[in-house]
């Protein structure tokens, strides 16, 4: 069998860290998926980062993130919280939940590419606030024409 010599610059590379990476976060993916379902939980996000300040965490006093976490996620291990990241959905449950300011940080993306973070129970209702008031925006658009629409459709009849 006769091979065809190469021409200078066509030559195919591929980038094994780049195709292990991505088989990583498939079968990353595909696990938290199947540790999920079980509890019927459906995940909203990409991807995101839980971190408890251990410093600031009184733990031992309240548990209330424990309690207010769906997926059983955070729980109690020698005297503090621990975390099982496979788990977490980000929900932001236990940053609502928490006693304390900035002891829980969630750092969330969406499918769309918009990362989210907040630690404070005020900051998560904010952004909750501002999400809904976009979704709001969007319905009120759907539904009620707009001026030029309106304009045509009933400068015609008059006339």
């Amino acid at each position: 069998m006769k091979q065809m010599p190469k021409e200078k610059g066509s030559r195919q590379s591929t980038d094994i860290f780049q195709l292990l990476k991505e088989t990583m976060e498939k079968e990353k993916k595909k696990e938290k998926q199947e540790l999920l379902a079980p509890l019927e939980i459906q995940e909203f996000f990409v991807d995101g980062n839980i971190t408890i300040n251990k410093r600031t965490c009184r733990g031992l006093e309240c548990k209330l993130c424990i309690k207010a976490c769906p997926t059983n996620a955070l729980y109690w291990k020698k005297g503090e919280v621990e975390i099982v990241e496979k788990l977490c959905i980000y929900c932001g449950a236990c940053v609502l939940s928490c006693i304390v300011d900035d002891c829980i940080r969630i750092i969330r993306r969406r499918e769309t590419g918009e990362s989210e973070s907040f630690s404070k129970p005020r900051e998560f209702t904010m952004l909750q606030h501002a999400i809904n008031t976009k979704k709001r925006h969007k319905r009120v658009g759907n539904v009620f024409p707009t001026v030029e629409s309106y304009l045509k459709r009933y400068l015609k009849s008059k006339f």
